[in-house]
Order: C-alpha cells, then structure tokens, then sequence
C-alpha cells in the first residue's frame, strides 16, 4: 500500500517551482522508491491498469486539449495520441510478467562447481521524462508505461507550448497518483532545468538535437543513464525511383503530410524523385492534396495548426523564400495558424532548405536522374542520421539492400510512418535522430538494467583460478582451462 500523500509544494504555495521543491520532489520519489514497493510486478501491473482507465475515462478532456493546442479533429486525436497510448499499456499489460521474470542461464565449465547464474531486471529508481508538445499525450503517458513496466518512479515534464494538453495530463496524474510515485511538473525551460540539476536515475528526452545536447551535458554530471527521441538535424529523406507507383506514394505521402500540419518527428522533410518521374508524380501529389483536404487547408477545421506563431512566421518565411518555385499551397492563415502543405519544387540537393529539420507542411522536392539514385543515396549517409527513410519502388531487391545498409531510425518501403505501430519492435533513432530505443519489451528494457548474479557452491571446489601458475601444476591447470574454453 502507498505511503500518505506527499503535498504538492507548487500548489501549496501558489508559486512557480524552484530548485529546493524540486529537489524534494525527487527525494520524496527517491524515499519511495527505496521501500521497495514499485518492484513488485503485480504492483506495476495495477498501476497500469489504472493509468489506462484514466485515459479511458478523460478521453474527452484530451480530445478538446489537443484540439486548442493543435487543431485536431476527434479521430487524428485518437488516431495519433489517445488510442496509441491504450495499445502500448495493453502490449506491456499482456506480457509484462514475462519480461520482468529473472533469466537462468548456466554458468559454463570456466566457472564449475558453480552453474547457476540469474539475470535479474532491475528498474534504475527515479525517471525524469522529457516530452514534447506534437504528440503531448502519447510521448509522455506512452513514455510513462515503460517506465512504470520497469519498476520505475517518474517525474513528468510536459511542454509548455501545449499548454491545455499539459493542464489536462496535469489532472490526470494528479487524480491517478500519489506524488512520490508519479508527478507532472509544468512550467518552460527554467522548470526542465530545475529538474536536469537533479539527480535522476534515468532521463527520457524527447525533442530537438540541440537540446538534448543541454539534457546529456546535464546528465553527464551524475553519469545518469539517458535516453533521446529526436527528429534528427538534416531531417528525414522519402526516395522514389522512377518504377514506383506514384499514385500510391502519392496519396501516402500526402496524408502524412497533412498528419498534424507535418510536426511531426518521422514525417517526410524532403523527397528525392528520379527526374523521369516528377512531373507525374507532383501531378498526383497535388491531386491527393485536394482530394484529403480541399483546395484550401487553411480554411478547412479538420486540418491541424501550428503550435504557436512563432512556428507560424517560420513557415511562411521560408515558404515566401521560395515563393518562385511553390508548385501547390503556400498560402495560409495566421489567426488560425493554418499553412496549407506547400510543395516546393525544383530544389537542389544541397540548398539549406533541405539540410534542416522543417518541422511543418512544407514539402521541398528534390530531381535527380534515376541512373544516379546511388549519389543521392551517399548524400543521405553523409548528413546526420534521420529518424526515418521511406522508400518508394517496385525494385524491392534495390530497396531492401539500400535498408539494409542506410543508418537511420526506422522507416518504411512503398509506405509511410506505420512501422511505428508494429507491437514488438524498437523505435528511436541513432546519432543525432536518438539514442536507446522503446516501444513493448524495449521499452521495458530501456527503464531497467540486468544484472547478473552467479551463485557459488561451497564444495568441489577446483583449483585452477588459484596459484601456482607455473611448472607441472600451471601446465595441468592450462591444459583444462583450453579445454573448458571450447
């Protein structure tokens, strides 16, 4: 049973955090941590359940918040943050038992008379997560589920850019559990760096590259163990050959793009297509445009907004940067913060616009001839890691050879986006796009650490290990060591 409640010090005193509350936060989660409470699976079992049915029963209160901080419809809210939150608590809820249960392994001749060795997963303690404001419920409740799968405390950090989702995971928490167990603090950068002054056991950071390098300097510190979900600098590449079958990417493509005005961490930032192919493909991408969405997006409710204005100016200050070659949209509305998505064709391969994570419903289109897909293919490599390739081709030798060989986080061939639902499977990206990885057991194994425990016996002990090393005795204890080394 859990201790009595712990007070929340920023409501008790009507006061923005600081770094004593902070650091009693932690410790209070640290104290508790230490009871030992959290390492029972039944334990972590029904705290899942009961984060599960509070999101059932707020469904509504979610909905409207992801609506004020980004336009979402109904279905894209539960299409995107709701439901994929209920299906990664039901994965860990199906085989956590499983997960948690300690390994036998046998301890090999090296270490005869002793044969039995147990791995046993042990949560890190204290988590502090990190999350963003483009999917504020998914990346901080789905984050949340592996950390308590793994017997873990946490101390949220919501976005404050997404404010009304923040306020209603704030409720939520609150209304779930107790505050040494589970905390939302709220608040901007100041806040986050109150909490990386701290020391966690174990940080999740979801965001930009450039911050994580704040979060690692911070954690580097207190040789806290990190892990990073980023979108990845020179952003993520989508190729199509000129083979592939351009009403399909087409329509794929243009869904994803409009899937939360484009800020999203594995969208599509630029495409390569084989010259041969461009005029038909651009011809079925402005067709797909229309068809989902109308003719003018920005006016349309169902289509989501940018976050805050600041995103807004951006976008259009890049688009009017490009204003000459605008291909479809770049039109849009700034008291709703509506952009329409804007392809931007042609655009060379090197141009700045495509060497930075755009973060919006921009679209710049690159031409290369198809004979010289393997040069666009090496520029990919030499820029930083994205978070995802997508590629589109009928040339599925081609295409799972390229996979095979690309760093990148994930990705997909004649398909977009969806490999991020298949339960099982790690997501995250590599260097600059993320680091660990998450999702079902990987997540589970990324809130907790093996350890390795051999247990000895007290009879047969051999002497091998034990001097003296050298003459007859040495030879004989040689001899059997190269045996038990096979």
């Amino acid at each position: 049973m859990m201790p009595a409640a712990q007070p929340n010090l920023q409501e008790e005193t009507g006061m923005a955090y600081t770094e004593e509350s902070v650091r009693q936060l932690v410790e209070a989660q640290r104290r508790y941590f230490r009871s030992g409470e959290t390492l029972d699976v039944a334990f972590r079992i029904a705290q899942l359940k009961k984060l599960r049915q509070a999101v059932l029963d707020r469904q509504e209160l979610l909905r409207q918040a992801l609506w004020e901080d980004l336009g979402r419809s109904p279905a894209e809210a539960y299409l995107c943050d709701i439901g994929p939150v209920i299906v990664e608590i039901n994965e860990i809820l199906r085989s956590l038992r499983k997960w948690a249960r300690p390994e036998k392994h046998f301890s090999g001749l090296m270490c005869f008379p002793s044969t039995r060795t147990t791995v046993y997963k042990m949560p890190y303690g204290v988590s502090l997560i990190i999350s963003p404001f483009n999917f504020p419920i998914l990346l901080t409740l789905g984050v949340l589920a592996a950390a308590v799968s793994g017997g873990n405390t946490a101390v949220l950090k919501a976005s404050s850019k997404s404010s009304a989702s923040t306020r209603a995971l704030k409720q939520l928490i609150e209304e779930t559990f107790l505050p040494h167990y589970v905390t939302l603090v709220d608040g901007g950068h100041d806040t986050a760096d109150l909490c990386l002054a701290q020391r966690f056991d174990k940080i999740f950071y979801t965001g930009s590259p450039a911050v994580a390098r704040h979060v690692l300097s911070e954690a580097a510190k207190h040789l806290t163990s990190v892990a990073l979900e980023l979108g990845g600098e020179t952003g993520n590449w989508c190729v199509i050959r000129k083979d592939a079958d351009l009403r399909d990417a087409a329509r794929k493509i243009a869904f994803f793009k409009l899937c939360n005005a484009g800020q999203i961490c594995i969208n599509i930032n630029q495409i390569a297509v084989a010259e041969e192919a461009a005029d038909a493909f651009l011809r079925e991408l402005k067709a797909e445009f229309v068809r989902q969405i109308g003719e003018r997006p920005e006016e349309n409710p169902e289509y989501p907004k940018l976050i805050n204005d600041r995103a807004y100016d951006k976008c259009e200050r890049l688009a009017s940067a490009y204003q000459d070659r605008v291909v479809f949209g770049g039109t849009g509305n700034r008291a709703s913060r509506r952009f329409s998505p804007t392809v931007l064709y042609p655009v060379g391969i090197d141009e700045d616009i495509v060497r930075q994570e755009l973060f919006c419903p921009l679209l710049p289109v690159v031409p290369y001839r198809d004979a010289e897909v393997d040069r666009v293919l090496e520029v990919i490599a030499e820029r930083e890691h994205p978070l995802a390739l997508y590629l589109f081709t009928s040339d599925m030798k081609w295409a799972r050879s390229v996979m095979a060989a690309q760093q990148y986080g994930g990705g997909c061939i004649n398909e977009v986006c969806v490999h991020m639902m298949v339960r099982g499977v790690p997501f995250n990206g590599t260097g600059h796009s993320g680091m660990g990885a998450y999702h079902g057991e990987w997540g589970f194994r990324e809130f907790t650490h093996p350890q390795t425990v051999l247990t000895g016996r007290t009879f047969w002990n051999l002497p091998l290990r034990e001097h003296p090393y050298t003459g007859k005795a040495g030879e004989r204890k040689l001899s059997l060591l190269r045996l038990f080394e096979r």
